[in-house]
C-alpha cells in the first residue's frame, strides 16, 4: 500500500513539473522579450556606419542597372524531361554545353502544358544541373499576367519521392521492430519535429531569445518523449530531471567557453543570410549558435539518460533487496559502456559534416594552430566538446537520482 501511494505520489510530481513548464515557458519568453530586443538595438546601432556605407554603394550600383520589368509572378513547380537537344558551343562563347529542353509541367496553374527552355552548362559541377530525358526536375516559372506569357528555367532536381520513400521505409521498419513501441517512437517524433518546426523556429524569427526558447523547448520534448514512451513511473521521472539537467550543463559550458573564445556564431555562410531576411529580425547570432548545440546535444544526452534509469529501474525490479550503493555502481557500469560509444557518436557527427573543409586543410598544409583559431573550426570544437561533457555528466547524475527515487 505504501509502495502505490509513493508511486502515485510521483506521478503527481511528474504531471505537476510538466504543466509548470508549458505554462513557465511562454511567460519566460516574453520576460525577456524586452532585453532582447535592447541588445539588439545596441548590436545594429553599432553597424549603423556599415549600413549607411552599404545603402550607398547599393544605390550607386542600381543606378547602373537598366530598369526591369518586375511585374510578374513566381511559381515553383515540378515538371518531366521529354527530351533535350544538345549544342556544342564556340569557344568564344565560354561555355561547355547549351541543352534545349522541352518540359511537361506536372503540376501547379500550367499542369499539363508543354514548353521549351535553355539549359546552359558552364563547367562548374557545383551550379550547372545537366537533364536527360525522363528526368522530373524542379522549374522556376515567371508569369506574366498582363502578357499572359511565362519564362520557364531548370532550377533544381526533383529528389523528395525519393525521399519519401527512405521515410516510408523507416516508419516500416520502426513499427516491425518496435511494435507498440515502435508506434511510440513515431508519436514522439512527429511531437519533437512540429515542436522544432512550428513553436521554436517561428519564435526565433519572431526575434525571441533563442537560448531560453531553446532550453524550453529541449525540456518539453524530454517530458513528453519519456511520457509517451515509458508512461509515468519513476524511471521516466528520473531521466527527465537527468537529462535536463544535462542538456543545461552542456548549453551553460558552451556559452561560458564561446564567450571566452569570442566565438561570433556567424561562422556558416546560412548565418549571414539571416541579415537580408524579409522580417528584418536582428538576430544574437552567438546565442542562435548555442540553441544549435543544444538542440545538436539533446538527443544523445536524452538516450544516455534512459539507458540509466532504465538499467537500475531493471536491476531494482530483479533483486529489490539491493542497497542505493550497489544499485548506483549497477547504473555507472552501464553508464561507463554507453560513454564511449556515446561520445564518439557526437564528435563523429560533428566531424562528419566537416569532411571537406578538413581535407582543404590537408591539402594545403594548413597549420596547426591556424585550423583551431579559425571561428569555424572553434565553433565546431566548442560544440563537440560541449556536448560530450553534458552527455558524460549525464550518467553519474541520472543515476543519483533514479537511485534517489528508489527510497533505498
Amino acid at each position: 500500500m505504501r509502495r502505490s501511494l509513493k508511486f502515485k505520489s510521483y506521478r503527481t510530481i511528474g504531471i505537476a513539473m510538466l504543466l509548470a513548464l508549458m505554462l513557465t515557458v511562454p511567460f519566460g519568453m516574453s520576460s525577456v522579450w524586452a532585453d532582447s530586443a535592447s541588445d539588439e538595438g545596441a548590436v545594429s546601432d553599432t553597424g549603423t556606419i556599415g549600413e549607411i556605407s552599404e545603402e550607398v554603394q547599393l544605390e550607386e550600383d542600381m543606378a547602373e542597372v537598366p530598369e526591369v520589368d518586375e511585374d510578374y509572378i513566381t511559381h515553383s513547380e515540378k515538371a518531366r524531361v521529354l527530351s533535350v537537344v544538345e549544342r556544342t558551343p564556340a569557344p568564344e562563347e565560354q561555355i561547355t554545353l547549351e541543352q534545349t529542353v522541352q518540359l511537361e509541367i506536372l503540376t501547379g496553374k500550367f499542369k499539363g502544358q508543354i514548353t521549351e527552355t535553355i539549359n546552359v552548362l558552364s563547367g562548374n559541377s557545383i551550379y550547372e544541373l545537366p537533364v536527360s530525358e525522363g528526368d522530373k526536375v524542379m522549374v522556376h516559372i515567371e508569369e506574366y499576367p498582363d502578357s499572359g506569357d511565362y519564362v520557364v528555367y531548370v532550377s533544381d532536381y526533383v529528389r523528395d519521392t525519393y525521399i519519401y520513400w527512405l521515410g516510408g521505409f523507416f516508419l516500416l521498419c520502426v513499427l516491425a521492430i518496435g511494435g507498440m513501441q515502435g508506434l511510440k517512437t513515431i508519436v514522439t517524433l512527429g511531437i519533437t519535429m512540429t515542436l522544432v518546426y512550428k513553436v521554436l523556429l517561428p519564435a526565433l524569427l519572431a526575434g525571441y531569445s533563442p537560448i531560453l526558447i531553446t532550453v524550453g523547448i529541449a525540456i518539453v520534448i524530454n517530458i513528453v518523449t519519456y511520457l509517451v514512451i515509458s508512461g509515468f513511473q519513476r524511471k521516466s521521472y528520473a531521466a527527465i530531471i537527468g537529462a535536463s539537467l544535462g542538456v543545461i550543463i552542456a548549453g551553460v559550458l558552451a556559452y561560458t567557453v564561446g564567450s571566452m573564445v569570442r566565438l561570433t556564431g556567424l561562422s556558416g555562410e546560412e548565418a549571414g543570410m539571416l541579415l537580408y531576411i524579409p522580417q528584418g529580425t536582428v538576430f544574437n547570432f552567438k546565442e542562435l549558435m548555442f540553441s544549435g548545440i543544444l538542440l545538436g546535444a539533446l538527443g544523445a544526452v536524452m538516450d544516455v539518460a534512459m539507458s540509466i534509469s532504465s538499467a537500475i529501474d531493471e536491476v531494482h525490479r530483479a533483486n529489490p533487496l539491493l542497497k542505493s550503493k550497489a544499485l548506483f555502481a549497477a547504473g555507472m557500469t552501464v553508464g561507463k559502456d554507453i560513454m564511449g560509444t556515446m561520445s564518439n557518436t557526437l564528435i563523429l557527427a560533428y566531424t562528419g559534416s566537416s569532411i571537406p573543409l578538413l581535407l582543404i586543410f590537408m591539402a594545403y598544409d594548413t597549420p596547426l594552430a591556424r585550423i583551431i583559431n579559425l571561428d569555424l573550426i572553434a565553433t565546431e570544437i566548442v560544440r563537440s566538446l560541449a556536448g560530450t561533457i553534458g552527455l558524460v555528466l549525464t550518467i553519474p547524475i541520472t543515476a543519483v537520482i533514479a537511485v534517489g527515487m528508489k527510497g533505498k
